[in-house]
């Protein structure tokens, strides 16, 4: 199946709908530290990044018309930096907010699904208003912005036509979800705005996959069983205090059919220390020690036996120490490039760019690999042609 990607950055949503059994036509992104990502493992044969036909531009300025018709599935993220609980909060008054450009796409490409990821922070009281317009705009993508109309205008006439009824012109079937990765076997409690669009004309449902990963299974793991320090070589005199009410979260954990959340020593616990075994960390790409973290109130970067927090990128830094591991014995380092590159899911294969501070921006804003696989494979599953009965 073909797909068409907007807003590539680092790769993460590319190479998870490519796990899924599409095949991209064009991958459009601007920024060059990205772009050099991609082209280096592109240059290197890493699969499947070997075969993208990427665009350096600026999505604004590309032609849709260069691709072919009969694109299946049109997937992006637009800059999320109007929208995250990081950034300036500006919303749609935000130059970076390019959902617009998304929408003509859609309008031009008439995929037969789209997938659109952002942050969480779109779904704020704030922005409520104008994510219902983003809604409505992809359930009836032709009803396009007439020039000069305010957003609120276009947003009232799209109101008035989906409650019409009518079933005429393009549109499509509009779901959302908020997930959070560390339920679909990523090592980190990532959260993020997954929204669906799959065209009226193919006649399917989607729903969101079934978490895969639970954190009650996590602490049976544990907790109960001890299995997971064992797993680890963790002796009982190293090991944290147990988390409390232990039994509960394990009675819950009895019945569902899931696997533990991933933690951050499943992650990066093969991979040696960078600051106490250096001369072995540097045969590890991007596996360099960076100096200079520190700890303090409200700065306490991420637990060992937990998934970690959000890995960030905003402008406004990382004030809850996300980029930083918390060490058992109470210190602090930041993760390498190559730690984080395992906490999005991203194969040891898969090399980052520019320097520590350039990767871990391309990392923050990337979406974890597993997370990006677990939805496309469900929508590349109903996109797949359905056997006719005999």
């Amino acid at each position: 199946m073909r797909a068409v990607e907007l807003f590539v950055g680092a790769g993460g949503l590319a190479m998870g709908t490519s796990n899924a059994g599409f095949r991209h036509e064009v991958l459009v992104e601007w920024n060059k530290d990205a772009c050099d990502t991609i082209l280096a493992n592109k240059a290197r044969g890493v699969h499947p990044v070997a075969d993208w036909p990427l665009v350096q531009a600026d999505v604004t300025q590309f032609d849709f018309s260069s691709v072919a018709v009969g694109v299946d599935l049109l997937a992006g993220g637009p800059p999320c930096q109007p929208f995250s609980l990081g950034g300036k909060h500006r919303g749609h008054r935000d130059h970076r907010n390019l959902f617009p450009e998304m929408m003509r796409a859609v309008r031009e490409l008439q995929p037969r699904a789209v997938l659109i990821e952002n942050v969480k922070g779109l779904l704020r009281e704030s922005f409520a208003r104008y994510f219902e317009y983003i809604v409505l705009q992809l359930a009836h993508p032709e009803l396009k912005p007439k020039d000069d109309e305010r957003w609120e205008s276009h947003w009232a006439r799209l109101e008035r036509h989906h409650t019409s009824g009518s079933k005429e012109g393009l549109s499509y079937r509009v779901v959302f979800q908020l997930l959070n990765s560390a339920d679909y076997g990523v090592p980190q409690r990532r959260e993020r705005l997954l929204i669906v669009g799959i065209r009226a004309d193919q006649g399917v449902e989607f729903s969101f996959p079934e978490a895969t990963h639970s954190r009650e299974q996590l602490v049976h793991d544990q907790w109960v069983t001890g299995d997971y320090w064992d797993r680890h070589r963790v002796a009982k005199r190293k090991r944290p205090g147990p988390p409390r009410p232990v039994s509960e979260r394990c009675a819950r954990a009895a019945g569902r059919q899931t696997k533990p959340w991933a933690t951050v020593r499943d992650a990066i616990s093969d991979l040696p220390d960078p600051e106490r075994r250096p001369n072995k960390a540097r045969a590890v790409t991007n596996h360099l020690f960076n100096p200079g973290a520190r700890s303090y109130a409200g700065h306490t970067g991420s637990p060992l036996d937990e998934p970690a927090k959000t890995l960030k990128a905003g402008v406004h830094g990382v004030p809850g120490g996300e980029n930083m591991l918390a060490l058992p014995d109470g210190s602090v380092r930041y993760f390498t490039v190559r730690e984080a590159a395992r906490l999005q899911t991203f194969p040891d294969r898969y090399t980052f760019q520019g320097c520590w501070s350039e990767a871990m921006r391309q990392l923050g804003n990337a979406v974890p690999v597993h997370l990006g696989s677990a939805v496309a494979t469900r929508i590349a599953t109903l996109l797949q042609p359905q056997p006719k009965a005999a």
